[in-house]
């Protein structure tokens, strides 16, 4: 584990957010259905057993991104058990190495739905183009599935077609037969704002004049991009469009003692104060909660992956003293600085 205790001068290097511990409980299920060891694959995981206690806390993406690793090695399966046939362990590998050498992104697609269909059993999908629009249509062989495995199924497919186009794929909708998960924040800001839950049909929506793009991968980016999975499942393509991603992007690039005020950001950005704040709401959240989800996205960070003491993190984030850190850090996550240390200490 990478324990750097070196922080950048400029900007917050370590916030690339952070995923809700309500997607680790889900990602936990068909493993315990299966009754494997859970205190084994959390602590291979560096998730704190304690963490699963706090219904608000948060994990880093290294962290979550380990536990899809830590899942598909014990369970020989990268669908996690949420279908009847195991999605075997380098499946993924093998996909993504076949579809390379197609000519455009829509037969790769085909291809890749191919062989999502050859491998799982429960859900088999089609692509269909309808004037200006290209659908994936999933059905299900089965019964209805919770949120958890649809957006697995469509992050390993979206993830890929954005990859081999060298951009990101815009979903403009989605719809699911499923119920409305808990908390669908996180599955918005990685695909689009729009999912409309009970829905009579499984699909997600895109302009079809994607599929007319040239594949832009080789060998070289494809071990490259095998690096970095599943780190760029759950990153590097989300959704960069919405004003809060913008202000987001915007805030880690400096440290928080350099943040505007709302007003000067604003202006920076050329819109009323007015205006940001009628968008931030459309979208759910304040710019002080975007402040306070940068600070503790990159605490989070600090705490799993680097030997920063409460002291240095207090200061790297701005506060005055130590003490405020340790409070505004349970009263965001439910759990103390301490328990993000748990099982992160070589």
């Amino acid at each position: 584990m990478d324990r750097s205790a070196h922080m950048p001068t400029q900007g917050l290097e370590y916030s690339k957010g952070t995923i809700s511990i309500e997607l680790v409980h889900e990602a936990l299920v068909g493993a315990k259905t299966l009754k494997h060891n859970i205190p084994s694959i959390l602590h291979a995981s560096g998730i704190p057993a304690e963490l699963l206690n706090s219904s608000k806390t948060r994990v880093s993406v290294t962290q979550y991104a380990a536990l899809w690793t830590t899942l598909s090695d014990v369970m020989n399966d990268e669908f996690f058990g949420m279908d009847q046939h195991a999605m075997r362990r380098g499946s993924f590998k093998l996909l993504s190495k076949m579809v390379m050498y197609n000519d455009n992104l829509g037969n790769a697609l085909k291809q890749i739905l191919q062989f999502l269909n050859l491998v799982l059993d429960d859900l088999q999908s089609s692509l269909i183009i309808e004037e200006h629009y290209a659908y994936i249509v999933i059905y299900d062989q089965k019964a209805t599935k919770r949120m958890f495995s649809y957006a697995t199924y469509l992050m390993l497919i979206h993830t890929l077609i954005c990859w081999l186009s060298g951009q990101r794929i815009i979903l403009n909708q989605i719809q699911l037969k499923c119920d409305e998960p808990y908390d669908d924040h996180d599955y918005k800001v990685r695909f689009c704002e729009k999912i409309q839950y009970q829905a009579t049909q499984n699909y997600i929506q895109f302009d079809a004049s994607y599929l007319n793009l040239p594949i832009k991968q080789d060998d070289r980016s494809w071990y490259q991009f095998l690096q970095q999975t599943p780190d760029n499942l759950l990153v590097r393509f989300k959704n960069p469009y919405a004003l809060s991603s913008q202000i987001r992007k915007q805030l880690v690039e400096v440290s928080p003692a350099e943040w505007l005020e709302l007003n000067e950001l604003a202006l920076k950005m050329n819109m009323s104060e007015a205006t940001m704040q009628r968008r931030l709401k459309s979208e759910g959240v304040s710019y002080q909660q975007l402040k306070n989800d940068i600070r503790r996205d990159t605490a989070i960070e600090f705490l799993t992956r680097t030997d920063k003491s409460l002291q240095d993190i207090s200061d790297e984030l701005n506060f005055h003293e130590p003490s405020a850190f340790h409070r505004a850090f349970k009263k965001w996550t439910g759990v103390s600085p301490g328990a993000y240390r748990q099982n992160n200490i070589e």
